[in-house]
């Protein structure tokens, strides 16, 4: 039997607003996945350590204050330094399309606006699960 994709959901920076990554935490363990929610004000080190930590498979930040193009691209650099390269970097909040855009060039993978269905986040991220981590 295999086990179930292991996923990391992290609020980082002084983001309180965290109703939308508990939804998003709910759906993706009502997919099947098992989920680890950091919960508040994480810092990326804390976030990529947690990862390292509990072996996942992808990390879902959820990000409403503004700080993705400072956030992301952190995260994505100490994943990198720590061999990270087949874990998903992916989220949602507050982006611009143009930003969803660079932050995909750095590695950073599907990003999420509001009112995306949790359906369609499961989705992608089992998809992307299968054809990168050999599941």
């Amino acid at each position: 039997m295999q086990r179930p994709i292991r996923v990391l959901v992290a609020k980082v920076g002084l983001d309180g607003h965290d109703r939308g990554a508990k939804v998003i935490a709910t759906s993706l363990r009502d997919a099947g996945m098992e989920v680890i929610y950091t919960g508040l004000r994480q810092t990326p080190e804390m976030v990529v350590n947690a990862a390292l930590q509990e072996d996942v498979d992808a990390i879902g930040v959820s990000i409403l204050s503004g700080a993705h193009m400072t956030i992301f691209p952190k995260i994505i650099a100490l994943m990198k330094e720590k061999n990270m390269n087949d874990v998903l970097l992916t989220g949602g909040g507050i982006i611009p399309e143009d930003d969803m855009l660079q932050l995909s060039t750095m590695g950073v993978g599907q990003l999420f606006a509001p009112g995306t269905t949790t359906t369609e986040i499961a989705d992608y991220i089992k998809s992307w699960v299968k054809e990168n981590r050999n599941f």
